[in-house]
């Protein structure tokens, strides 16, 4: 049973070695080059030794031709057919030059990378920078199992942005595993690639319950109100004119029946502060519900522009608003770890 497994697999070994020859050979490079790869925190010039290339099966099908072209002109004795054939021969030599030289030198470095949460894409921006003063092509990038998509220029001195996506399966740091950086500019004949790992990550945050779960009560107050303080929503009655006071907010209406002129008065609520807990979810809920009931909670208040604050254990963040308040409370969420 073994012995023909072990046939049907050198069988598949072979098959693949002569219908797809490219793809053997850049495995086999690959695996010499992800020995010697380490993770850097960036930015990394791509050298000349880091750059390798191959024929694409374009450039495979090229050679071929050349090849005919070259025994019918020996077959034939014809002088035309010579100089065409040499002639395509030096064009693919040149566009090999210029394939490796599209990739040569250029700088990748991380960008920045927003949240996302837990069951989303995440995005990893790459800045590319080309210090030459001549124009970088058609330039890819890619995961190792992934099909690159889209392309940048990058002219003489500039730079440009790739983007990589990432499935997110679960909350914490989601670090960003080795891509290729590549070309086939500029007639498709030759594939120059280059391996990177840089020290980069994004925070994935915990997937938001669906809404119906009500916050626990809030403190301060048994009312949706917890006070009034001066502002400009709510008419709040008069009160006599006092020195200083702005002519448009006197009440003249008031003046037959008053003697003293009146000033029209305003304020507006005060909503209770919302406080998270930890605690007050039921006890029988796991980590991560907890964890996802309380981020939709702080996206809630968050979007309803009301002050919050979150207590986990061994955490509490004060009440607050804003995107920076926000964020450090999904970041809390995000790395909490269970006491073991």
């Amino acid at each position: 049973m073994d012995a023909g497994a072990g046939l049907v697999r050198s069988g598949e070994r072979w098959a693949l070695i002569l219908t797809q020859p490219f793809k053997v050979m850049r495995r086999r490079i690959d695996r010499w080059i992800f020995t010697r790869l380490k993770r850097v925190p960036g930015p990394v010039e791509v050298s000349r030794r880091r750059v390798y290339i191959l024929p694409t099966r374009y450039g495979y099908g090229f050679g071929l031709l050349l090849l005919v072209m070259l025994l019918g002109s020996m077959n034939y004795s014809n002088s035309m057919a010579f100089a065409l054939t040499f002639l395509l021969a030096g064009l693919g030599l040149v566009s090999m030059h210029h394939t490796h030289a599209n990739l040569v030198n250029i700088r990748v470095r991380s960008g920045r990378i927003q949240p996302t949460f837990a069951g989303d894409v995440a995005r990893f921006t790459l800045e590319l920078e080309n210090p030459a003063p001549a124009t970088r092509y058609a330039l890819q990038a890619g995961w190792s199992d992934q099909t690159p998509l889209g392309s940048t220029d990058l002219p003489g001195q500039h730079g440009g942005t790739l983007t990589l996506s990432l499935p997110a399966p679960q909350r914490g740091w989601l670090p960003a595993p080795r891509f290729s950086v590549l070309t086939e500019f500029p007639l498709g004949l030759f594939h120059a690639w280059t391996w990177i790992e840089l020290d980069m990550a994004c925070l994935v945050y915990p997937r938001p319950a669906a809404r119906g779960e009500r916050p626990p009560a809030t403190t301060g107050g048994t009312g949706p109100r917890a006070g009034l303080r001066p502002g400009q929503e709510e008419f709040a009655g008069l009160r006599s004119y006092q020195r200083g006071d702005a002519m448009r907010s006197i009440h003249w209406k008031s003046m037959s029946k008053l003697q003293t002129p009146q000033v029209k008065q305003f304020a507006e609520t005060l909503e209770k502060e919302l406080w998270f807990d930890w605690s007050a979810l039921p006890p029988g809920w796991d980590a991560e519900r907890r964890l996802s009931q309380l981020a939709r909670w702080v996206l809630d208040a968050d979007g309803d522009r009301r002050n919050y604050g979150l207590r986990l254990p061994e955490f509490a963040q004060a009440p607050g608003q804003g995107e920076l308040h926000r964020h450090e409370c999904l970041r809390a969420l995000a790395l909490y770890q269970a006491p073991q």
